[in-house]
């Protein structure tokens, strides 16, 4: 029977053993898979891949930023002179373009004569930039050159200000207005809910009576088994038109709107977790402090609160992480407008709702679906710091409640 009951532990124990280790390499996977992805994006070209730029070969300009590409195409720059060149208003030509000035039959079998038709017409305008094929570069012409292109670059994707991942010819991959979307929403939603989270979690744990929280505990978690659609439909509905109209503000679909979603959606667990760490708190302690003459309040404060505090610490982390995780309820009440945040009162857009919104819409394997996979690493590291800092706070917390 001994020996029975031994074989039954040693397999469980192997059970248990050989779940942790495919839970953690499955993991593991993910994380690498992620990074693979996302930072393949810095081996792209700036421009479109499969395309070039070509200028006349008397064009002294040798080198163009993808931001001063996206502002010529977008007519915003019109002269060379602004690039360093001559005093010449700059032509676009676009590659369909060329079927306006030749007709497809002059294009010969499979399009044979393209690229020479398209060196005539480079040959005949010296202020041309021209956005070609790179199969149909006509690199036979000697009046043609091509304009060097480098890949993305690191600087430009944490620190640009524009997201257009499709733009063309060159994709704006600048993730600043997305990050401080995604810590602008999360941060006011956290100073709204954690007040208000320990305030319900302090009343539930020390004052309530017993008939009152047992019918209040169960309403709260109920709260966090709500989808957040749900709740997203409810700001939409009730939220948007409420603040739109208190506030006088041209579109309720603010970062105001979706702060105080995401505070309500973070409220059941911190609450939760928080009151549960504070009711784990041993009643020895409790009546040892009351014994030495310290009021229930001061009770609460020096004692309570200090033991509790790893709990709480690890509510407030779990609050923090609902809220910059989330996606849907953001997505329908922050506006989804990718530009720099100047007050709660704008329109933004976070880290969740972007790869939300894009992810399907971008080919796999191409610069757009590689810069939502990189927005997926900030999103990871974001929420990693977040976790270590809280498991540095809960190490360094003052004994005086122990």
């Amino acid at each position: 029977m001994k020996q029975l009951r031994r074989i039954t532990e040693r397999f469980v124990q192997g059970i248990l053993t050989l779940s942790g280790s495919i839970t953690s390499l499955a993991i593991l996977l993910i994380v690498i898979f992620l990074f693979k992805e996302g930072f393949g994006l810095f081996q792209n070209s700036e421009i479109e891949k499969g395309y070039v730029l070509c200028l006349h070969i008397s064009n002294p300009v040798e080198r163009i930023h993808s931001k001063q590409v996206k502002a010529i195409f977008d007519s915003e720059i019109t002269n060379w002179q602004d690039l360093g060149g001559k005093n010449e208003e700059i032509k676009l030509f676009r590659f369909e373009e060329i079927f306006s000035i030749y007709p497809e039959e002059e294009m010969g079998e499979d399009y044979a004569l393209l690229p020479q038709k398209l060196g005539e017409v480079i040959e005949q305008n010296p202020s041309i930039i021209a956005f070609l094929p790179e199969r149909y570069l006509p690199a036979k012409n000697k009046s043609v050159k091509t304009l060097p292109t480098n890949n993305v670059d690191l600087l430009d994707f944490f620190g640009g200000k524009e997201w257009m991942p499709t733009s063309t010819p060159a994709p704006q991959f600048g993730t600043l207005p997305l990050i401080l979307g995604t810590l602008w929403v999360s941060i006011f939603a956290i100073l709204i809910a954690l007040p208000l989270g320990l305030g319900v979690a302090i009343y539930m744990s020390e004052l309530a009576n017993e008939r009152i929280r047992k019918w209040l505990k169960p309403t709260i978690e109920l709260l966090a088994g709500i989808p957040s659609v749900v709740y997203g439909f409810f700001g939409l509905a009730m939220l948007v038109p409420l603040i739109q109209n208190t506030l006088h503000l041209q579109v309720g679909e603010t970062a105001l709107t979706g702060s105080l979603i995401l505070a309500i959606m973070a409220l059941p667990t911190i609450i939760t977790i928080a009151e549960d760490a504070m009711r784990n708190t041993p009643q020895a302690m409790r009546e040892a402090s009351l014994a030495l003459g310290a009021t229930h309040w001061q009770t609460i404060y020096n004692v309570i609160i200090p033991y509790a505090a790893s709990g709480i610490t690890a509510a407030v982390v779990l609050g923090i992480g609902r809220a910059i995780g989330e996606t849907m309820a953001v997505l329908m009440v922050t506006g989804n407008a990718a530009v720099m945040p100047h007050s709660l009162f704008e329109p933004v857009r976070t880290i969740p709702a972007t790869i939300a919104a894009e992810l399907g819409e971008a080919p796999m394997g191409g610069t757009h679906y590689q810069s939502l996979f990189l927005l997926g690493c900030i999103l990871f590291i974001i929420n990693m710091i977040i976790n270590i800092s809280a498991e540095m706070i809960s190490k360094n917390q003052p004994s005086r409640g122990m």
